[in-house]
């Protein structure tokens, strides 16, 4: 082995969704103990916490799932094309059980710190209830979007009914027939929004900026598209390690916006836009992300679409994006969102500009014009992206540095894995790897992650030290994509993407823009290249 000091483990994981599944399945396959913490009650990662009514996936459920082993593919079938929680959950479970990681899994642990012993070259990891454990190689499998964003608006804690966000959604909360209020009109509230008004006496919405949305088209499973899809998955797999999202979409398309007289450019929008899924985006032209003209002009046709469902013409304006390009936020995908503003029973307020929010309240919600009385408050805040969950522990590298410390004006790393000043630290897409489709990029980290350790038991070799000005290096050709982009344009493009939802920390590049699929291959070549990022000791 690489080092003569005893060990619990080769390797120790934190997280317990998609990242620590892949985790045990390549460290088995390398001949590695490995084990995973979790706080959580079941494993599962956002399908074990993400409870809310609505919560679903926004990837297609034949490529939001792990690739590692072909009988799986083929033996699970999925009931609709974007799984809800419970569904996910069972997925999760049945992966879980067929590959026998149940022994490697420790759940109800919550981990507080992560000490780097620099004598011995190991690292110490501490749970809440004082217990300790050690391994060579220690690995965040927390996820980028997990740690929640708790607003400090003036008065919160006085409200005296249930006042949660949506990521620690109650077991068992019943809000039939109750007022509720929800805070934030992102990707959940746009799925939590028409479950929840079917139900509840009133629905306010209150809105900060609004957001473009494209169709999801939600539909079954039929015998013959599960057969076609498990039939090519060879090529499914194919084409998602090589989309500039991990997505199956077969683009570019060769053709452009900019290339194509007005009228076409509309009949292709028209044709795809009752598609659905991100497909409107990458299977139509090549240049919407690219080409500011052409972004207006498809940014223009989906506001059109989205709101001719919208009734009331205040409603509509309000709902209208306004000050940045069409996808440089995230957009969700709707499942019946825009129609339930038409509903007696939901109300939109415009705390941006109209109706800025002054305090909780006793009772609910106060704004700049009147009071609002809840039953219940949802906080559908969002999360802070790929650095929160890290953050939240006590890591400490070399000479005791916390890593929280270390990203507190520039959140660096090298390709998202790994952190100078932190010897055997591997991150599973950590802050500036690609917003992707998910699985994809796990798998993709994950494998990445076990060649280093690979070549290090190998070797003989005790210590892997990423390089500072390999770090430097990543930073500013991160930065510098992010400049020639859409992404960087507008007066109101910044978003939780970029750490904006922070009110601690100044807005900074937290996404590898380059595209998923030149990222992919830039993780090969390192490997092929034997890891010249870092140093090995």
């Amino acid at each position: 082995m690489a080092s003569q000091t005893k060990v619990d483990y080769d390797a120790i994981g934190i997280g317990a969704g998609f990242a620590g599944l892949a985790l045990i399945h390549y460290a088995r396959e390398a001949g590695l103990s490995v084990r995973i913490f979790d706080k959580a009650t079941d494993i599962g990662g956002t399908w074990t916490w993400n409870r809310y009514p609505g919560a679903a996936s926004d990837s297609e459920c034949f490529y939001y799932c792990l690739t590692f082993s072909r009988e799986l593919l083929q033996e699970w079938s999925w009931s609709v094309r974007y799984p809800g929680q419970p569904e996910n959950l069972r997925y999760m479970h049945f992966v879980a059980d067929r590959c026998k990681m149940w022994p490697h899994i420790q759940l109800n642990t919550a981990i507080t710190r992560a000490d780097f012993d620099e004598a011995a070259g190991i690292w110490r990891i501490t749970a809440a209830d004082g217990s300790t454990s050690t391994c060579r190689y220690f690995v965040s499998a927390m996820g980028m979007i997990s740690e929640p964003v708790i607003p400090n608006f003036k008065g919160m804690g006085r409200f005296k009914g249930p006042c949660f966000h949506s990521a620690r959604w109650p077991e068992g909360l019943d809000y039939a027939g109750k007022r509720i209020g929800i805070i934030g009109s992102g990707a959940t509230t746009v799925q939590m929004l028409p479950e929840v008004a079917k139900t509840a006496a009133q629905v306010t919405v209150f809105q900060r900026t609004a957001n473009f949305i494209m169709p999801a088209v939600q539909k079954p499973m039929t015998p013959e598209w599960e057969k076609e899809i498990k039939a090519n998955y060879d090529k499914i797999i194919n084409t998602c390690r090589n989309h500039v999202f991990g997505m199956c979409f077969n683009s570019p398309v060769g053709r452009t916006i900019e290339g194509t007289p007005p009228e076409e450019v509309q009949r292709i929008l028209e044709e795809n836009w009752p598609r659905g899924s991100f497909s409107f985006v990458f299977e139509t032209f090549d240049d919407l992300l690219t080409n500011a003209e052409s972004n207006r002009i498809a940014g223009e046709f989906v506001i059109r679409k989205m709101l001719e469902k919208v009734k009331d013409p205040d409603v509509r304006d309000m709902l209208t994006p306004k000050g940045y390009p069409f996808f440089a936020k995230r957009p969700p995908l709707d499942h019946n969102f825009h129609e339930a503003f038409n509903r007696d029973n939901v109300k939109l307020v415009d705390i941006g500009e109209r109706e800025p929010l002054v305090e909780i309240t006793e009772t609910g919600i106060r704004t700049t014009k009147q009071d609002y009385d809840f039953d219940i408050i949802v906080l559908a805040t969002g999360f802070q992206a790929y650095t929160g969950a890290q953050e939240a522990l006590a890591i400490r590298g070399q000479n005791g540095q916390l890593l929280r410390d270390k990203w507190e004006d520039v959140s660096g790393s090298i390709m998202g894995v790994f952190v100078a000043g932190f010897p055997n630290l591997f991150m599973v897409t950590g802050p500036q790897a690609p917003f992707a489709n998910l699985p994809t990029s796990i798998e993709q980290n994950t494998m990445y992650i076990v060649d280093c350790i690979k070549k290090m038991e190998a070797e003989g070799l005790k210590l892997c030290l990423p390089k500072q000005d390999a770090e430097d290096s990543w930073v500013a050709h991160t930065a510098d994509i992010h400049r020639q982009t859409l992404m960087a344009q507008g007066d109101k493009v910044y978003s939780w993407m970029m750490g904006a939802n922070l009110n601690n920390r100044q807005p900074r590049v937290l996404i590898y823009f380059g595209g998923a699929n030149v990222y992919y291959d830039k993780l090969r070549e390192s490997v092929n290249s034997g890891f010249p990022e870092v140093a090995f000791a």
